[in-house]
C-alpha cells in the first residue's frame, strides 16, 4: 500500500492540490503502517536468553545419542545454525566457547537450551541467542552469591561471560534485546541449614543484582522447580520443599519472575540405586520445552490446543459409567509417544479422537488440564499418551455401556502425596485436588442430565515408590488410606478400586518387600478392592517405566481386568 502511494506520486499525480492530498494521505498511511513497521523491526531484533544453574542446567547424566529414542525431539542432536550460542560449563575444568558459536550439544550431553531454542524458532520469526553458564554441585548461597561469591565464584564469572557476549554483539552492530533469564538450581543449597533457610532471600538478591548489573530492571526470570520424582525427592522431601518455598516466595512477589514446574518431566531410572537425581535425556528435553512454553505465555504466544467434544455423545437422561484413571508415570504415559503408535498393532486407530467417549484430565498434578470434556484421544504434554486410549477402545469394543473417562495423574508424585494425610511438603499433597476432580467430573455429567455411576477408580501405583525401599514398604498401607478416605468423602462406601502395578523388576525387587503380596492382602480384606495382576508387558526397556507398546498393552489389560471383575 505504501509502495503504491509512492508510485502514484512519482508519476506526476495531481498538481499542488493533488500533492497536498497525497501528503496528507501518505502521512495517514505512515501512521497505519507504523504497527507493521514495528513488527518487522521486532522480528529482526536478536532475542538473547541467559541459562544458568547447576547440574540439571548443565544436562548431567544425559546422552546425545539417546535423543533418537524420543520422537518429538529427534534432530536436536544436530547444530542449530540460526541460533547463536556462548557458553561456559563446569567447575574446575571448564568447557567454554570462544565467543559466539552455533547452538549445539556440548560434550555429548543434552541441555534444556536445545529444545527451548527449537520451540521458539518454530513459533517466532526473530533470531535467537543463548548465553549459558552452569556448573554441577554449586550453591546459590556461596558460588552464585553476588555479594560474597565463594567456592567457584560463579556469579562474577557468569556476569563477565554475559557482558562479554553482549559487547561482542554491540561491536558487530547486531541489534539485540536481553529477553529472559532461565534459572535451575537449589539442590545443593538444601543440604546446608543456612543456605536452605535463606534460599528465598538469596534468590531475591540474586535476581535484583542481575537486573542492576546488566542495567535491565525489567529482565524477566524463569525459575525452574526442582525435580521431585527422584530419590532426592523422596529421602530429601522436606529439604527440597524448603527450597521450593524460597522459589515461590520470589515468583509470587515479583511480577517479572515466573515459577516453571518441572517435577513431572522424565527421569532416568538407574541400577540398584533406583531413581537418580538428574533428569537424564528425556527430562532435559522436556525441561527446555517447559521454559519455552513459560516464555511464550509471557508474550502471549502460547500454544492453544483446542479439542472440542461435539456433538455430545450421550442421549439425554442416559446412564453414563464414569471411570477415573489415576496414578503416576505409566498412567501419565511418560515414555509413550504418538509417533510410535503406528508400529503397534491397532495403534493407528488410537491416534484418532473417539467422539463416543467423553474425556477430561488433569496431568502432572495440574501442569496440563483439559478445558472441560474432550473426545478421547492423545492429550499428553509432549506428544505423549497414557493407557486411557487402549482402555477406552477395549471397553467400547466389548461393552455396551456408555462410558466416560476422567484421568488424574502426576508422574512426579509418590503415593504419600495422594494420601489424605499427605506429608510435611504440603504443596505436593494431591488428595484435595484429586477428590475435587472426581467430584467435578461426576457433577458435570449430572448437570448435563445424566445418571452417573462411578464404575471404578483404576489406580496404577507409583513407579517412583517401587524404586525406593522406604516408600515401597509403605505403598499398600498408603493406598489403603487413600481408598478408605475417598469412599467416605464421596459418600460411596462400595465404589470399586482396581489397583495394579508393574511386574516386579528382577534386579530391584527380588529381595525387597513384595508389593504384590501386600496388595493381595488389601484386596482380600476389602471386597470392593481388586488387585489387577498385570503380566509381563512389552516396552519395558526402561525398567519400571513403559514405552509405547507397554502403555497400549497396559490399557488393554486394565480394561480386561475390569470386565472380568466388574
Amino acid at each position: 500500500m505504501l509502495h503504491e502511494a509512492v508510485s502514484w506520486f512519482s508519476n506526476g499525480a495531481g498538481g499542488a492540490i493533488g500533492q497536498f492530498r497525497w501528503a496528507r494521505g501518505f502521512a495517514a498511511l505512515l501512521l497505519l503502517g507504523a504497527p507493521l513497521i514495528r513488527a518487522q523491526d521486532e522480528d529482526k531484533t536478536l532475542r538473547v536468553f541467559i541459562f544458568a544453574g547447576q547440574s540439571n542446567m548443565v544436562g548431567s547424566d544425559s546422552k546425545v545419542k539417546d535423543i533418537a529414542l524420543f520422537p518429538p525431539f529427534i534432530g536436536l542432536e544436530k547444530p542449530q545454525p540460526k541460533v547463536k550460542f556462548s557458553y561456559c560449563l563446569g567447575r574446575e575444568d571448564k568447557t567454554q566457547s570462544e565467543g559466539w558459536t552455533e547452538l549445539m550439544p556440548v560434550d555429548g550431553v543434552v541441555g534444556p537450551e536445545l529444545s527451548f531454542a527449537r520451540k521458539l524458532t518454530q513459533k517466532l520469526k526473530a533470531p535467537l541467542a543463548v548465553i549459558k553458564v552452569a556448573a554441577g554441585g554449586t550453591h546459590l548461597g556461596g558460588d552464585w552469591n553476588p555479594d560474597e561469591p565463594s567456592g567457584f565464584k560463579l556469579y562474577p564469572l557468569a556476569l563477565d561471560r554475559v557482558r562479554t557476549a553482549l559487547a561482542d554483539l554491540e561491536r558487530r552492530k547486531i541489534r539485540y534485546r536481553l529477553e529472559g533469564f532461565m534459572w535451575h538450581q537449589g539442590e545443593n543449597d538444601m543440604f546446608e541449614d543456612r543456605y536452605r533457610a535463606d534460599y528465598g532471600k538469596n534468590l531475591k538478591n540474586f535476581v535484583a543484582r542481575w537486573r542492576k548489573d546488566l542495567g535491565r530492571p525489567d529482565l524477566h526470570f524463569y525459575i525452574g522447580e526442582l525435580c521431585t520424582k527422584t530419590i532426592w525427592g523422596m529421602d530429601n522431601r522436606e529439604n527440597m520443599y524448603a527450597i521450593s518455598l524460597g522459589q515461590r516466595e520470589v515468583t509470587e512477589s515479583d511480577p517479572l519472575a515466573t515459577f516453571v514446574p518441572t517435577s513431572h518431566v522424565g527421569v532416568e531410572i538407574g541400577g540398584d540405586e533406583g531413581l537418580h537425581y538428574h533428569y537424564g535425556t528425556l527430562g532435559q528435553l522436556e525441561h527446555g520445552v517447559n521454559y519455552a512454553d513459560a516464555y511464550l505465555r509471557t508474550i502471549g504466544k502460547e500454544d492453544k490446543d483446542v479439542r472440542l467434544l461435539k456433538p455430545w455423545p450421550y442421549p439425554s437422561g442416559s446412564l453414563v459409567k464414569l471411570f477415573v484413571l489415576a496414578g503416576h508415570r505409566n498412567m501419565e504415559g511418560e515414555r509413550a509417544f504418538v509417533q510410535d503408535l503406528k508400529a503397534v498393532k491397532g495403534g493407528a486407530a488410537l491416534l484418532k479422537d473417539d467422539g463416543r467417549i467423553a474425556f477430561r484430565y488433569q496431568l502432572g498434578g495440574g501442569f496440563k488440564n483439559s478445558d472441560g470434556w474432550e473426545p478421547l484421544g492423545p492429550a499428553g504434554s509432549y506428544d505423549t499418551f497414557g493407557p486411557e486410549l487402549s482402555f477406552g477402545a477395549t471397553l467400547a469394543r466389548k461393552s455396551p455401556d456408555r462410558i466416560a473417562i476422567a484421568k488424574f495423574t502426576h508422574s512426579g508424585s509418590q503415593i504419600i502425596d495422594w494420601t489424605p494425610e499427605g506429608s510435611a511438603a504440603s504443596s505436593r499433597n494431591l488428595y484435595p485436588s484429586f477428590l475435587a476432580f472426581v467430584r467435578e467430573s461426576m457433577k458435570d455429567l449430572e448437570d448435563r442430565g445424566h445418571k452417573v455411576e462411578l464404575a471404578g477408580v483404576v489406580y496404577h501405583l507409583g513407579e517412583n515408590d517401587l524404586a525406593f525401599g522406604p516408600y515401597r514398604n509403605q505403598a499398600a498401607k498408603r493406598i489403603a488410606s487413600l481408598v478408605a478416605q475417598t469412599r467416605i468423602d464421596l459418600g460411596l462406601p462400595s465404589v470399586k478400586w482396581f489397583v495394579s502395578q508393574n511386574p516386579p523388576d528382577a534386579d530391584r525387587n527380588s529381595k525387597a518387600t513384595d508389593v504384590g503380596v501386600q496388595l493381595d492382602k488389601l484386596a482380600t480384606a476389602d471386597p470392593h478392592c481388586v488387585h489387577l495382576k498385570i503380566a509381563a508387558l512389552p516396552g519395558s526397556e526402561s525398567k519400571l517405566v513403559l514405552t509405547t507398546p507397554g502403555i497400549v498393552a497396559l490399557g488393554e489389560a486394565l480394561a480386561e481386568g475390569y470386565l472380568k471383575r466388574r
